[in-house]
């Protein structure tokens, strides 16, 4: 009897030191998980009920039990610094409007208040929400649906995604299941979990109304493609390189202020989106709501936990939609497609020059999938890390061909776009497609300048025509040299540093202005 007791005692202890190790290597294995292996292994530990999908039975109430405990109310407390803006409401109410700020600040600092939504990821407290939600934080609260608060850390933020993660120090956290935005159709029954109007959890139903939307809300209202403009009714203003990436989805569920970076999810519980953005003339709720696909943020929200910030591969082309492309253009380009980017120029020494793209190439296809606008590109590219390959069809000629590009990273971007530099002033010029004479001094006095050349033509297909740039502007500098005359301009252009050409000038009609050119990008 003695001799079973110390077996079985013996067969108690070996179980609990081999289920202890494995917990132990589980959990140093969890370390080194993407969210999406992370929650893999959780449900397998801790099935979900299956759920009826929205083409059957159209009852919402399990998927809002299991998602809405997942969804948190974050808290900011930042310090206001007022503001300089101006003019009439944007149509697009995402940051200050959406988020649920005053749209009018004081001059003086304060400390302001304001509050957004969130989404658990992670039982140990990982939570994805919107960039714009938490990027000026002093403090970051986190409350649960049970009433619980935490204090929160940003891991990482990106504003060309409108992304962030954050973590608050917890365990056993309530979550929501990462689904596929790929799968995503329109029609589909979605949900939308979030905090709006200061109001506690809420949930509202509604269906996709469109995939792969670009509304210029990211990087100020420029569509991505295009970086740089300068034209009439633009306010003649300084334009930055516009590196957002936008494939919204949009639903009419009901989404107002304060759902920011809360949960899109299908009638399944299944987390494909987070809501980011409103269009509306009055700032609330006008039927149109927008979400980041969830298949875009998984690769964002894995490289900020990873390195802290995100790590992207560049194709290295600048291009413009088919569709964008004027008649005449057409007619020059010898473009005969409907569909498809057409590539502008191939950054020397980038990933798609090495596999044999250029300049009057048409980008039908990536991985197989046919490019029905630019976001269907920038999207894909963007999952992928510097290293990634990619399979593009394009045309040439009105042959089709396939490359497969191995993406490049920050730094061999960086190298190929200084080694771009090297071009000359004269290449350069001929790039910019203008013809340049002296101002003339009364010209100069009546605008109060001491230095000029008048843009006299704009030639079809340069860089001048491309980005608008009329006949009639005074330039007075570039690359921040005084010009006078056409030699002027050309040894002004050996300055140009990244392939940017700075111009400062004055319109026929209005202030200063000060734009940047890209010649390559």
């Amino acid at each position: 009897m003695k001799k079973i007791g110390i077996t079985l005692l013996t067969a108690v202890l070996g179980g609990a030191v081999a289920v202890g190790g494995y917990k132990l290597f589980e959990n140093k294995q969890m370390d080194n998980m993407s969210f999406e292996e992370r929650q893999k292994v959780y449900y397998a530990n801790n099935p979900m009920e299956e759920m009826v999908s929205s083409s059957g039975n159209l009852d919402f109430t399990q998927a809002a039990a299991a998602v809405s405990p997942g969804v948190v109310h974050i808290k900011v407390t930042m310090t206001s610094r007022g503001s300089q803006r101006g003019g009439g409401a944007s149509p697009f109410d995402m940051f200050e409007e959406f988020f649920g700020m005053p749209q009018q600040r004081r001059a003086q600092p304060r400390q302001a208040q304001a509050s957004g939504s969130g989404v658990i990821i992670s039982p140990d407290g990982y939570i994805v929400t919107n960039n714009h939600v938490v990027e000026d934080a002093d403090k970051i609260e986190v409350q649960l649906t049970d009433k619980r608060t935490f204090e929160a850390k940003v891991i990482g933020r990106d504003a060309n995604t409108d992304l962030a993660l954050i973590k608050v120090n917890a365990t056993g956290l309530p979550l929501v299941k990462l689904g596929n935005s790929d799968n995503v159709q329109i029609g589909e029954w979605v949900l939308a979990v979030g905090y709006p109007l200061s109001l506690q959890s809420t949930v509202t139903a509604g269906i996709v109304s469109a995939k792969g939307r670009q509304i210029g809300i990211l990087g100020e209202s420029q569509q991505p493609q295009r970086g740089y403009g300068y034209g009439p009714g633009q306010g003649q203003e300084e334009q930055i390189v516009n590196t957002a990436i936008e494939s919204f989805i949009q639903t009419d569920a009901v989404i107002n202020k304060g759902n920011s970076g809360g949960a899109l999810v299908n009638a399944k519980g299944e987390l494909i989106g987070i809501n980011s953005a409103i269009a509306s003339p009055t700032g609330v709720y006008a039927g149109y709501g927008f979400a980041i696909p969830i298949n875009l943020a998984k690769k964002i929200l894995d490289d900020f936990k990873e390195f802290g910030s995100v790590k992207r591969g560049f194709v290295g082309v600048s291009f413009r939609e088919v569709s964008d492309l004027t008649a005449e253009q057409k007619k020059e380009f010898g473009v005969t497609d409907i569909l498809g980017l057409y590539v502008f120029d191939a950054v020397k020494g980038g990933a798609a020059e090495a596999a044999g793209v250029k300049e009057g190439d048409i980008i039908t296809k990536i991985d197989g999938n046919v490019i029905y606008s630019s976001s269907d590109l920038q999207e894909r590219v963007a999952r992928l890390r510097p290293g990634d390959k990619v399979k593009i069809t394009y045309k040439r000629e009105g042959k089709e061909r396939e490359a497969t590009i191995t993406l490049k990273g920050e730094e061999a971007k960086a190298k190929a776009e200084e080694e771009g530099t090297s071009a000359s002033a004269t290449e350069i010029y001929n790039k910019l497609g203008a013809s340049f004479i002296p101002a003339t001094d009364a010209r100069k006095k009546e605008l109060g300048i001491s230095s000029g050349v008048v843009v006299t033509q704009v030639h079809r297909g340069g860089v001048f025509e491309y980005f608008g740039v009329e006949r009639g502007l005074v330039i007075t500098e570039i690359n921040g040299k005084p010009v006078n005359n056409v030699d002027d301009v050309e040894s002004a252009l050996g300055n140009t540093k990244r392939n940017i050409v700075r111009v400062t000038g004055v319109p026929e009609r209005g202030s200063r202005v000060e734009f940047n050119v890209p010649i390559e990008y």
